[in-house]
């Protein structure tokens, strides 16, 4: 019947748009290692060469002007638009930079210029700072001309197995990073893919083609001698690939994470005091969401130490603390981090155990590396790592935490979500030093609390209209409060590495789904892009 027929098509067609984004994410999988087929961009952007200051600004040494070369007046423009920054006033910084301002000075400028003490930038940083307000007084339309589009639409996509996708954009204080030449650029493109061009009279370091590997272009940085590399965009098919797999792998290690928690249970009392240091490190890495050791956070610079990286000076074992029994107290110098948890007796008799005969320096597990330990779990679970078991277990918290503190009042929502995420940060130790402004913020926020409940007492005692009035202050002043609370709970907690790095987001899509939440609220638009993926695919019934 004609009424079958149009149900069919409905039925259909509704497949079809749940299945859409599933075969964006799995379209064209190739074999291990291999990350694609082809491979096309035009390499990285060079900017133009440096232009010298008009001759009315000028550059003082001892109170005299002096002319510089271009090398080392570019140099000097470097420190000119710092100088409102207290990096300036440092030793350490002050050091490096003249350290290295000299090696790009002539022969004749080093010999002159022998104290940066005695070194006037004070026309130069008049004239950056006149060109910064210029530029703030764009309209929006010069604005997109002066960051040229057509640059950006040249060098800014690639083109991977017929998507063009957006590239992505790119501390040794005050030592300087020197101008990237095209005979430091190593290209990697696939060979049937036309080749970029260098610049005019250049040549590329090195031109690849390896398909095991999602960079664009790579060189070798200055100041700390790390490789530096064009990367894929966030929102990337490969990029959402990787993520969508990685919370995939995190998923299926609740099938069988009760029998890996009751092996390591069990070798807690193994013979072999190698099984007994992964025992504890397993126990350590799943119960406290220690980091296994090597693994560095998306945009973390900091020298951390993890679990197999633990020293005898890390940690403080008490029989009983606080009416506690068999208490581990965490306290590592490397990251302000200090903690006080209950363990199994059996896990403290063997911290005790590993700890004999040790000093400062050594060595807690000294007969576990991380490779070790993940080379051990793989053999439980494919894929599954120590890193696996904090993504899990951070996933899994932040979906607990949800289903209990949700309310039903919208602006509270918010505040739930939030304390959910501080859950989870706590787990992973995702602290923060407090804003500097923090105090002065809270005490402004305060005083629009009272001044809304003035305003409201106020209203109360005028006619039926000015109670009209009154709820609308009402819901104001209970936003108000809210965000005070959210502000204060959050002083020394970071959100956001656990939200790019742990937590699953199709957690959080299903639960702006179900609660009517915008998902702006929750994602900003960098990690909405990064996480399209979730947001294509999840429907509001999806269960970590």
């Amino acid at each position: 019947s004609l009424f079958c027929y149009v149900l069919r098509a409905k039925m259909l067609y509704y497949n079809w748009r749940l299945l859409l984004p599933l075969v964006m994410w799995e379209e064209q999988k190739y074999e291990d290692g291999i990350k694609w087929k082809f491979l096309e961009h035009k390499g990285p952007y060079f900017p133009p060469e440096y232009q010298p200051f008009p001759d009315d600004v000028k550059f003082y040494y001892n109170g005299k002007p002096v002319k510089l070369s271009l090398p080392a007046e570019e140099v000097s423009l470097f420190f000119a638009q710092m100088l409102d920054h207290e990096y300036t006033t440092k030793e350490v910084f002050r050091n490096n930079f003249f350290r290295d301002w000299r090696k790009e000075m002539t022969l004749e400028e080093r010999q002159l210029i022998m104290d940066l003490n005695k070194c006037d930038f004070g026309e130069l940083h008049a004239m950056h700072k006149k060109k910064v307000e210029a530029r703030k007084n764009l309209s929006k339309e010069e604005k997109l001309v002066e960051a040229n589009q057509k640059i950006v639409e040249e060098y800014g996509y690639c083109v991977l197995d017929h998507h063009r996708e957006r590239r992505g954009d790119h501390p040794k204080q005050g030592m300087l990073k020197k101008r990237i030449q095209p005979e430091d650029v190593i290209i990697n493109c696939s060979k049937d893919s036309r080749i970029p061009e260098p610049p005019a009279g250049h040549h590329w370091k090195e031109v690849r083609h390896d398909n095991t590997v999602t960079w664009l272009a790579s060189w070798t940085e200055n100041v700390q001698g790390s490789c530096k590399y064009v990367m894929l965009n966030a929102n990337s098919k490969l990029k959402g690939e990787k993520d969508w797999e990685k919370y995939e792998v995190a998923r299926r290690l609740k099938t069988c994470v009760d029998a890996i928690r009751a092996q390591y249970q069990e070798d807690l009392q193994s013979k072999q005091m190698g099984t007994r240091q992964r025992a504890v490190a397993l126990y350590f890495i799943d119960k406290l969401a220690l980091r296994a050791g090597n693994e560095k956070e998306e945009g973390e610079t900091a020298d951390t130490v993890g679990c197999c990286s633990l020293r005898v000076e890390h940690i403080t074992l008490q029989d009983t603390l606080d009416g506690q029994k068999c208490v581990v107290e965490f306290g590592k110098d490397c990251i302000r981090y200090y903690n006080k948890v209950p363990v199994n007796k059996r896990v403290l008799k063997n911290l005790k155990l590993f700890m004999e005969n040790k000093q400062e320096g050594d060595d807690l597990f000294d007969r576990l590396n991380t490779q070790m330990l993940n080379k051990h779990l793989s053999s439980l679970m494919p894929g599954l790592t120590a890193k696996v078991f904090r993504t899990y277990n951070a996933s899994i918290t932040l979906q607990q935490q949800l289903r209990e503190l949700t309310t039903d009042n919208v602006v509270e929502k918010l505040l739930s979500y939030n304390r959910a995420n501080r859950a989870v940060a706590i787990l992973c130790n995702h602290q923060r030093a407090p804003p500097k402004t923090f105090e002065q913020s809270m005490a402004n926020l305060q005083t629009k609390i009272d001044s809304r409940k003035e305003q409201l007492d106020l209203a109360k005692k005028e006619l039926k209209q000015a109670k009209k009035e009154a709820k609308g202050s009402s819901d104001n002043n209970l936003l108000m409060s809210v965000q005070a609370t959210d502000r204060e709970e959050n002083e020394q907690i970071a959100l956001s590495t656990s939200k790019l790095n742990y937590l699953d987001p199709r957690i959080s899509v299903a639960w702006c789904k179900n609660m009517e939440v915008p998902l702006d609220k929750i994602y900003n638009k960098t990690l909405r892009d990064k996480f399209a993926w979730a947001i294509d695919m999840t429907e509001h019934d999806f269960v970590f």
